[in-house]
């Protein structure tokens, strides 16, 4: 992700903490005539793509691997456990499958970010061509999912999760004392399921906020249940 792009999140968080801006509803996190998935579908969950950061008393965002590691076997964990309960034919991705797939992630995140500066946030930001729908594609760049693996639809996942590192609690609470806030950690998400022949995207859901914790396995369930909340359940 690109430092532009990264910014533009935090901005986003920003904004939701000072109840600037409103979000869609939550209809709005599916496209039209799509309501569930078909029983006996079979869905595929991409390697999730997560970075777990670490934010100076400056402000500046410094990854840290060792929290990153820990996230994505959290959230693999947590993602196994919520398929179980999905009623689908549900295939995690091997790690020489998601290496082999690694642009359709980029792909996605660069599309995910769209969804949600121009239609879950809407306002100015909205596309008039898209006449509040949730109109977006991956297009042919799904098929080789689709032909490696067989499957009907993809979850995607991308997050980004922060946390104030001491110098910069230190910071925040003596800049509180002279009426000065400052954000300390904050948690940005996305979830997209995808169709694997066409490429639409038939749901969408986002995380924008200050609280959240992917480093220990039971908040990073909690995440993972809240980036999932409202997910199509087969009919």
């Amino acid at each position: 992700m690109s430092v532009g792009s990264w910014r533009l999140a935090c901005a986003m968080l920003i904004l939701a903490v000072l109840g600037v801006g409103t979000l869609r509803a939550e209809s709005s996190n599916l496209a039209v005539g799509f309501s569930g998935l078909p029983k006996g579908a079979s869905l595929v969950i991409m390697q999730p793509d997560i970075e777990l950061l670490s934010l100076s008393a400056g402000g500046v965002s410094e990854p840290r691997a060792d929290w990153t590691e820990a996230a994505l076997q959290h959230v693999h964990s947590a993602l196994s456990a919520k398929a179980a309960v999905l009623g689908l034919k549900v295939r995690m991705l091997a790690d020489d499958e998601a290496d082999a797939l690694a642009e359709v992630n980029t792909l996605h995140a660069a599309v995910a970010r769209s969804i949600a500066i121009h239609h879950m946030w809407g306002g100015n930001n909205a596309l008039p061509t898209k006449e509040g729908k949730l109109d977006w594609s991956l297009g042919d760049a799904v098929l080789p999912i689709h032909a490696a693996t067989g499957g009907d639809y993809a979850l995607f996942i991308w997050m980004r999760d922060t946390y104030a590192s001491a110098e910069r609690k230190v910071a925040m609470v003596a800049l509180a004392l002279l009426g000065v806030g400052i954000p300390g950690g904050f948690q940005v998400g996305y979830a997209s399921l995808v169709d694997l022949r066409s490429g639409q995207v038939l749901w969408f859901n986002q995380l924008v906020r200050g609280t959240g914790d992917l480093r220990e396995a039971e908040p990073a369930a909690e995440v993972v249940s809240a980036l999932l909340k409202n997910f199509p359940s087969s009919q």
